[in-house]
């Protein structure tokens, strides 16, 4: 993938805003045997172009000066809540020298796995990138992992898959971390309430009951017996 980039004389927080102001991002290269290079980007291309997965995984032909030069996107600064790019970095890339990058990977299969289609599960997706170290010319652009063969009660670890040849696993704390782990599904049935279940009382039943007790209240008090002389 390529973009195109102009040399920036002026560097600070006030040159960067007026820079902003006029459209053009602000940018940095550095790495390799050169100093580093103060650079500035069309905003408007660069922000069609980090929308593409390949621009943040892929070694990039930055055109500068007539000349074509290699690098590799290594941060992005976002505003706060506008759409703007603030800043922008990229690293030098020499053919010698392996590189530490994050390779995004796509998954495919998994409709078709028993755990999805027979065994009423769910496949979570717990990475979707690796950390990898490797020479420039064996970056893989994704990592592309089959998932036909999860089953339930099961989970896939990074052993369980085969990186591409010369791209080794840069291990952060994990050294075989857990790519895709398979939930089964739950359904839960709502418990009919105590009342619903009771039998419906009878209403003649209970008017019967009423008129009694009514009949009972409106009886006289009984005398008390009388003294005998």
């Amino acid at each position: 993938m390529k973009f195109v980039a102009f040399e920036r004389a002026k560097q600070g927080t006030g040159a960067s805003r007026r820079l902003r102001i006029t459209g053009r991002t602000p940018g940095i290269v550095y790495g390799g045997t050169g100093d580093a290079l103060l650079i500035e980007i069309d905003h408007n291309a660069l922000w069609h172009a980090i929308k593409k997965e390949a621009f943040h995984a892929s070694i990039l032909e930055m055109e500068l000066g007539g000349k074509d030069h290699k690098v590799l996107l290594r941060d992005l600064q976002m505003h706060p809540f506008k759409q703007q790019i603030l800043h922008i970095d990229f690293q030098r890339v020499e053919a010698k020298t392996k590189m530490t990058v994050k390779v995004p990977l796509h998954y495919s299969g998994e409709e078709d796995s028993p755990a999805i289609k027979a065994e009423n599960c769910l496949a979570n997706h717990v990475l979707t990138e690796l950390t990898v170290s490797c020479f420039p010319a064996d970056i893989p652009e994704f990592i592309a992992i089959d998932l036909s063969g999860l089953k339930k009660g099961s989970s896939l670890h990074l052993k369980d898959i085969t990186l591409p040849k010369g791209v080794k696993f840069v291990a952060k704390g994990q050294v075989n971390p857990v790519l895709v782990s398979v939930t089964a599904i739950v359904e839960e049935v709502d418990a009919a309430p105590a009342e619903a279940s009771a039998p419906a009382a009878n209403p003649k039943a209970a008017a019967g009951k009423a008129a009694a007790a009514a009949k009972d209240a409106a009886k006289p008090a009984a005398k008390p017996p009388a003294k005998k002389k």
